[in-house]
């Protein structure tokens, strides 16, 4: 290990840790809020984030995006690229509770059969993508990488002899962190939100005070896609890349850092994301750039090993008012 090419430009390699754990954190942010309201882990969630880089990327090729087109002809493409990832990446979330989850509550499943029902539905989405992309498309998609021209080429707007912060650095951040930051305050602050709480707190009570508990598990499948549709679109501003199982290592990363931050609470998803990314860089930096997904199983074995409960640990249900 040389700590000093660490060291040395330690600055950039935590901001690049930081971008790639605000991805990480928009997308546990889905696993936390089905976690804290309905105790599930919600595994097909990755294939959710996969559904949405794949809107981006078909909103930037029908409108015939490029770097050419000015920054206002840009944004306003992204915007729509945004519009669609969040409509089919929340689609497809509530389609997934609603065909899958929905019949195994009314029956009174076992915890066991709704973890292996999303372990189905993840592998599911994800072979009939691979498969219908395969099928009609043909080489480079399906199977290989479906990748675009950058429409954000990167440039350095900050740089000095300490750091350097490129556009698309600061806009990842900053766009994830206002999405974290909002639906904090929204479950924590507005009155949709106390349903939230309340239904993960208890089930029962809340149905006496008339919340009605279907309404907030559909609520929290949309919301927890939405956010893994805007995770989607700054992955592909970050990346320039998907593919069909793109989801399968952001989501294990992702739940991983749930788990590091907190299994249940949104606060605890945001810190594990950003810890999780760090790590990861300063892991390549020291050791191999080759090893660097095996990060995420390490430190998820390392946190279940010594610290079950997360960082924070504290569940949805009892998050402060």
């Amino acid at each position: 290990m040389d700590w000093n090419v660490l060291w040395d430009s330690l600055p950039d390699h935590t901001l690049d840790g930081l971008t790639r754990g605000a991805i990480y954190a928009l997308v546990a942010m889905g696993y936390t809020l089905v976690y804290g309201v309905m105790r599930l882990i919600n595994f097909a969630h990755s294939e959710v984030f996969m559904v949405g880089t794949f809107a981006v990327i078909g909103v930037y090729a029908a409108l015939g995006a490029t770097t050419g087109m000015g920054w206002p002809a840009v944004l306003g493409i992204t915007l729509v690229a945004m519009a669609a990832a969040v409509a089919a990446s929340a689609s497809t979330a509530l389609a997934v509770e609603r065909i899958a989850y929905r019949p195994l509550r009314r029956k009174n499943a076992p915890p066991l059969i709704f973890l292996i029902t999303a372990i189905g539905c993840s592998l599911t989405l994800l072979e009939i993508f691979g498969f219908v992309l395969n099928k009609f498309f043909g080489s480079p998609f399906g199977r290989g990488v479906v990748s675009i021209d950058p429409i954000f080429p990167s440039r350095n707007i900050v740089e000095s002899d300490l750091i350097s912060i490129s556009n698309v650095e600061l806009l990842v951040m900053t766009s994830a962190l206002l999405m974290m930051f909002s639906l904090d305050w929204f479950v924590n602050r507005s009155r949709i939100g106390r349903g939230i709480r309340a239904v993960a707190q208890s089930p029962d009570n809340a149905a006496l005070m008339g919340i009605n508990q279907e309404r907030i598990i559909m609520l929290v499948f949309v919301v927890g896609g939405a956010m893994a549709g805007v995770a989607a679109l700054l992955w592909t501003i970050r990346y320039d890349v998907t593919k069909f199982d793109v989801g399968f290592i952001i989501g294990i990363k992702a739940f991983t850092a749930a788990v590091l931050g907190g299994i249940g609470n949104l606060r605890g998803a945001l810190l594990g994301g950003l810890l999780l990314g760090v790590i990861e860089v300063y892991f390549s930096v020291l050791v191999d750039s080759s090893w660097v997904d095996v990060t995420a199983f390490v430190v998820l074995v390392m946190v279940l090993m010594f610290r079950p409960t997360g960082l924070l640990g504290e569940s949805l249900g009892k998050a402060r008012a």
